[in-house]
């Protein structure tokens, strides 16, 4: 287990922006992202990072990017440090596997939810009301259960505090009729496809989040795709519908949160060791059985 990486701080490099989970850096042409350790839940920043976090989660995108590149090209222009500009390599040991260099493109403002399964804020807006972001389900649905068909859910994408969930037609009035028609269809052909070869290694994805970005009037697929950050991840051996399922995702952290009824505001409650690890060995399984990948952990 490598040291965690909170925040980083590479004086000859501008900063661009620091989200929950990424630092973004300027690099002219192109923007350097880093995945730190950081991990969030319900939106809120936790005081204590994930050893190793950022790696895994860099791992994974990489796997599924090229993955879906025949669906959809992407933003990355090298993962190698390498390959990245001079200055960045005298921070080549903190950027070696938890960094890309990407081509700049216009973030599209909202996050391009799609749902397999029902779960999480999905089962509890379908509890209340029968719909999901304005698409009513069928009837007396069981939680965690599988939909007819995946649905398009989308939500805001706010920088601090909660995203919120928002319905198709506040979607298309916020970037217009044609590019919404298109990122739905993309975002539920790429979940598709994820989920079918997910399924084949033990693992159903029960519901995710993308983004998409604008580059010369042309939709590319940016931030992260398919991780436990994004995703659900149950494993299959266990699944059972009418309950809570087992995770490989950051569910495992949400619930021990809710255990101890810490309110969802910041600042975020300080984690157990335990807690921690294991919800690295969570995220590990995740990436071993994506992709194989068993050593540099």
């Amino acid at each position: 287990m490598t040291q965690a990486v909170f925040e980083t701080d590479f004086p000859d490099l501008r900063l661009a922006r620091r989200g929950k989970v990424r630092d973004m850096y300027d690099l002219g042409d192109a923007l350097l992202m880093v995945a730190t350790d950081r991990i969030s839940a319900f939106d809120v920043i936790m005081q204590d990072p994930v050893p190793d976090k950022g790696k895994i989660l860099t791992r994974i995108s990489r796997f599924w990017f090229s993955v879906m590149e025949p669906l959809v090209p992407n933003h990355i222009l090298a993962t190698d440090v390498r390959e990245y500009p001079a200055a960045c390599r005298p921070y080549q040991d903190i950027l070696e596997g938890r960094s890309m260099l990407v081509k700049k493109a216009s973030p599209l403002p909202v996050e391009c939810v799609v749902r397999g399964y029902i779960s999480g804020s999905g089962w509890q807006s379908y509890l209340a009301s029968g719909k999901v972001c304005g698409v009513t389900l069928p009837k007396d649905l069981r939680e965690s259960e599988k939909l007819p068909e995946p649905i398009f859910t989308p939500s805001t994408k706010e920088d601090a505090g909660h995203d919120i969930n928002i319905d198709f037609a506040e979607m298309r009035n916020r970037i217009g009729f044609k590019l919404s028609e298109k990122i739905k269809a993309l975002s539920i052909a790429i979940y598709q496809k994820g989920a079918e070869l997910a399924d084949q290694k033990g693992i159903i994805i029960a519901d995710t989040k993308f983004e998409f970005g604008l580059l010369n009037d042309e939709v590319i697929l940016i931030d992260e795709v398919l991780t436990p950050d994004s995703s659900r991840f149950w494993p299959k051996a266990s699944y059972q519908p009418g309950r809570g399922q087992e995770s490989f995702d950051k569910q495992y952290l949400r619930d021990y949160l809710d255990s101890i009824r810490w309110d969802k505001n910041p600042p975020a409650p300080a984690l157990p060791p335990e807690v921690i690890n294991n919800t690295r060995v969570k995220y590990l399984e995740a990436l071993k059985r994506l992709t194989g990948i068993h050593n540099g952990f």
